[in-house]
């Protein structure tokens, strides 16, 4: 894994991985200004989620798939698109959770993450994002009832 250089005065510095995920960003803005009708992106959108979660190695690919599926059951409204590469789900376009693969980003785990939209507010602090290394009937179950607290 390379490292990037480092702009002049910063201290944060990006690997290969998390530049990939920037370009990948670039290129879904770039291709969602660029289609037509809505029912044709939101095709597209999810073709481009289903082929994404194609490419992922076993373990990932797996657990992808039924985070999917779970999403779609519990919060038909959100619609699938990419986010940085990943699988993610969007309610007025605007992501609410999303999948980080363990491979993609060379970590032990995965992630199933929700952003600041998420209404997972639980007093002064709450999870936005957790941990998979597996995805067992009971963890669906919980994704589930998150996802569905998510969208309201």
């Amino acid at each position: 894994m390379k490292v990037a250089q480092k702009p002049a005065g910063t201290s944060e510095v990006l690997t290969d991985e998390e530049r990939d995920a920037i370009k990948a960003r670039a290129r879904e803005l770039k291709a969602s200004a660029r289609r037509g009708s809505r029912a044709d992106k939101a095709a597209e959108d999810e073709a481009a989620v289903l082929a994404k979660i194609a490419e992922m190695q076993e373990t990932d690919r797996g657990m992808a798939e039924r985070l999917h599926a779970v999403v779609k059951e519990s919060a038909p409204e959100l619609a699938p698109k990419l986010w940085y590469g990943m699988p993610a789900y969007a309610k007025g376009g605007k992501v609410v959770c999303f999948f980080q693969s363990a491979q993609k980003f060379r970590t032990r785990y995965a992630t199933f993450g929700f952003s600041d939209l998420a209404a997972l507010d639980d007093g002064a602090m709450w999870p936005a994002s957790y941990a998979l290394k597996e995805l067992t009937a009971a963890d669906e179950a919980r994704v589930g009832a998150l996802v569905r607290r998510a969208v309201g």
